[in-house]
Parts: C-alpha cells; sequence; structure tokens
C-alpha cells in the first residue's frame, strides 16, 4: 500500500514538474520576442509555413465539412419543418465550434508534426547545440518566430475555413435540396451576431498557441536516441488534438 502511493506521488510530482518546464519555456519564448535582433524574416518564413502551406487542406476540409453539415442539418431540421434555419444553423455551428476546432485539427496534423519532428532532428543532430556555440539563442531562432507566426495564421485559416463552409452548406442545401436563397442567408443574417465571430476568432488564436507551443516544446525535448524525434511527433500531435478539446470546452463554458 505504501509502494503504491509513493509511484502515484511520484508520478503526481513528475507530471507537476513538466507541466512547470513547459510553462517556463512558453514565457522564455515569448520574453525572446521582445528582444533585439528583431527575426521579422522568419516570422514571416513561417507565416508561410503555417497559413500558406495549410491553406489547401483548410480549403478542402473546410467545404465538405459545409456540406456534411447542410445535408445532415436539412433531414434534421425537416422534422420540425424549420428547413429555414439552415443557415442559421450552419453558421451558428461553424463559427462558434467547428471551424476553430477543425482547423485547428488540420493544421496540426499537416504543420504541427512537420514542426515538432524538424525541431526533434535539428536537437538529435546537435544542430542546437550549434546555435549555442554561434551565440545565437535557439528559443529566440526557432521557437518565438513560430508562436507568433500561429498566432497570425490560425484566425485566418478559420476565418477561411467558416466562409469556405457556409457556401458549401449553401450549395447542398440551396443547390441540391432546394432550401430557398433568401431565407438561408437571412437567417443567418438575423441570428448571427458579433460576439459569435469573435468567440470562434478568439479560439483560434488559442489554438494558435496551443500546437506551436506543445510541437516546439516537444521537439526541443525530444529524447537523443534514433526513435526520438518520431516519438516526440507523436506526442506532440496527440497532446495538441486533447489539449484543443479541452481547452475548447473551457473557453465555450466561459465564453457563453
Amino acid at each position: 500500500m505504501i509502494s503504491l502511493i509513493a509511484r502515484i506521488g511520484r508520478f503526481t510530482l513528475e507530471q507537476a514538474a513538466g507541466m512547470g518546464r513547459m510553462f517556463l519555456f512558453l514565457f522564455s519564448a515569448f520574453a525572446w520576442v521582445f528582444r533585439p535582433p528583431p527575426r521579422i524574416r522568419l516570422i514571416i518564413y513561417h507565416v508561410r509555413s503555417i497559413g500558406v502551406d495549410s491553406l489547401s487542406v483548410v480549403l478542402l476540409s473546410g467545404v465538405f465539412t459545409g456540406m456534411v453539415m447542410g445535408l445532415q442539418g436539412y433531414y434534421s431540421l425537416r422534422k420540425f419543418d424549420a428547413e429555414s434555419f439552415l443557415g442559421t444553423a450552419v453558421a451558428l455551428g461553424l463559427l462558434r465550434e467547428l471551424g476553430p476546432v477543425l482547423s485547428a485539427f488540420m493544421v496540426t496534423g499537416r504543420t504541427g508534426s512537420a514542426m515538432a519532428a524538424e525541431i526533434g532532428s535539428m536537437k538529435v543532430t546537435e544542430q542546437i547545440d550549434a546555435l549555442y556555440s554561434m551565440a545565437i539563442n535557439p528559443i529566440q531562432y526557432l521557437v518565438s518566430p513560430r508562436i507568433i507566426a500561429g498566432l497570425i495564421s490560425m484566425p485566418l485559416l478559420t476565418a477561411i475555413f467558416d466562409v469556405v463552409g457556409i457556401y458549401g452548406a449553401y450549395l447542398i442545401g440551396v443547390g441540391l435540396l432546394g432550401v430557398s436563397s433568401g431565407s438561408y442567408f437571412a437567417g443567418m443574417e438575423s441570428s448571427v451576431v458579433f460576439h459569435d465571430v469573435w468567440s470562434g476568432l478568439l479560439k483560434s488564436v488559442s489554438f494558435g498557441l496551443i500546437i506551436t507551443w506543445i510541437c516546439c516544446y516537444k521537439g526541443f525535448n525530444a529524447p537523443p536516441m534514433a526513435t526520438g524525434v518520431g516519438q516526440a511527433t507523436t506526442e506532440s500531435v496527440v497532446l495538441c488534438f486533447v489539449l484543443i478539446l479541452v481547452w475548447d470546452y473551457f473557453m465555450t463554458s466561459i465564453m457563453l
């Protein structure tokens, strides 16, 4: 019994220490943002890597998500003779929940895993140690630009996902199933308020921080062995998915 309690206590202390290291890593990354020299070119490069290179998968997933929502929403609302509310249901579902969460999932799978693998490979091959020897702080050079780029890119990708999803549902609901085009957009205009848009974009900003923070941390602390990079990549993607869902619940409960 005593050994079981000791193991539980040791596990709890290890997890608490790990969380502390992660938050110190994040604070250090933000602190280095405001120290010279500014890394504007690196920020622009990573905005392209995180945002522009993920645009195709976000567009594709957005349009099919909207089409599925239009199809399912129509047959669900038809049971209550409320097909005219299809635009409202699709817009609120995308703006509040599905847009930020699914776009964050797409970016995690597309860019987050590559981010963890790239930094993990640099750690295993001692390139990070080489940056120290050249008097370049690796957190300022590798981590801070990625975090700023994630904060910039995720709201833009989420906004694109929302718009494409709404028009994907329009194609199915209006073009295929015969819902009135006027009622589709009129219900959306009367029901969607700025708070719905703002809450979704705020979620996307926090998701961008979570993705870049976790993936950079896992890559930066990858075990120095042959399987270390793969292990760090897997852990970063799984942890990002879980934290996105958990944080989405907390933000939804706060902003309702």
